[in-house]
């Protein structure tokens, strides 16, 4: 029975505790298709799970990380078969069910995605669920019709994982991106992955009114609350908002003003358990859409070893860009 290191989140009275212990293969829960995991990254979740600061492991004790890149070794499902390169993002992995910061892993196969061609297993987690999602975004932005032509598109939380690779997308599409971020220091990395403006988080803070100036065809939104509130009203007549996050809460003051008197569309964007086709379009769009010299200069590449010391950094916003996990 093969012996692997896997990072083991366990209840520990009124908190939790996160360490390093080994297992064997028959620790690992129900699947069709065990792996070799090679690479996996840190998003904001996954800090989220490992420090405790919000209940997002639901089943004890958990190994966490909700995306893992790796080799097939075993596998009963009919799309799998021994020596495939695949990949994994969310489906509960990392809250429900064994994730991807461990050596191996034993899945569904039905969760599994094929290393699109063109890309690797590390670029994939350079990407991410962060990456993937952002996808999800920008695609649902092209579904509401704001295009390149429409006018410049805010990004909020812009130096972060899925603001990043959303610039770097929509640029790369024809967009005005403008960048929104609280670290003006991060304005010429912001520029260099296509934001053709820096806009100061501050302007998105105040108590937000039921109609502003109109400023954005579209935005990609990761904060939620007054951000969100505060970017509906300053949206164009018929533009769209994609929301995917709630880094700064769960709220939404705001009023039903940008909607029925300028028709914005609040599109919610969902990454945990969309269904197959649609990742599998977003990966094949991401594989093609995303130039890989700005996805490498917005990566570092740590081994997983470092993930304990990096987790409070992402939940406190201090990470830039991407990580991806060396799972040697």
């Amino acid at each position: 029975m093969t012996a692997f290191d896997a990072l083991l989140v366990s209840k520990s009275g009124d908190g939790q505790t996160a360490e390093w212990t080994s297992l064997t293969e028959d620790a690992l829960m129900e699947g069709d298709v065990t792996l070799r995991v090679s690479h996996s990254t840190l998003n904001y979740k996954d800090g989220l799970a490992i420090t405790g600061k919000a209940p997002v492991i639901r089943r004890w004790p958990m190994i966490p990380g909700i995306d893992l890149a790796g080799t097939v070794v075993r596998s009963s499902h009919p799309e799998f078969r021994e020596g495939d390169d695949v990949l994994l993002n969310g489906w509960g992995v990392g809250e429900t069910h064994y994730g991807g910061y461990a050596q191996m892993a034993r899945v569904k196969g039905d969760w599994l995605l094929p290393v699109p061609d063109g890309l690797r297993r590390a670029d994939c987690m350079a990407i991410g669920t962060a990456g993937y999602t952002a996808m999800l975004c920008v695609m649902a932005l092209e579904a509401h019709e704001v295009k390149p032509d429409s006018g410049p598109v805010l990004v909020t939380g812009a130096a972060g994982g899925v603001g990043s690779v959303a610039i770097a997308l929509l640029a790369r599409l024809g967009y005005t991106v403008a960048a929104s971020t609280g670290r003006a220091e991060m304005a010429d990395y912001l520029k260099s992955l296509g934001a053709a403006e820096i806009v100061a988080r501050e302007e998105f803070s105040g108590t937000p009114r039921p109609l502003a100036r109109e400023r954005w065809a579209g935005a990609i939104d990761v904060a939620g609350s007054a951000t969100l509130a505060n970017v509906l009203s300053q949206i164009k007549y018929g533009g769209t908002v994609a929301a995917c996050g709630l880094a700064q809460g769960m709220d939404l003051p705001a009023s039903v003003a940008p909607f029925i008197l300028r028709g914005v569309t609040l599109a919610g964007v969902d990454s945990v358990m969309a269904p197959r086709a649609k990742r599998a379009a977003a990966w094949a769009r991401l594989a093609g859409d995303l130039d890989l010299a700005k996805l490498a200069a917005m990566t570092e590449t740590r081994p997983l070893r470092d993930v304990l010391a990096l987790a409070p950094d992402i939940v406190a916003g201090k990470v830039k860009g991407r990580i991806v996990f060396e799972v040697s």
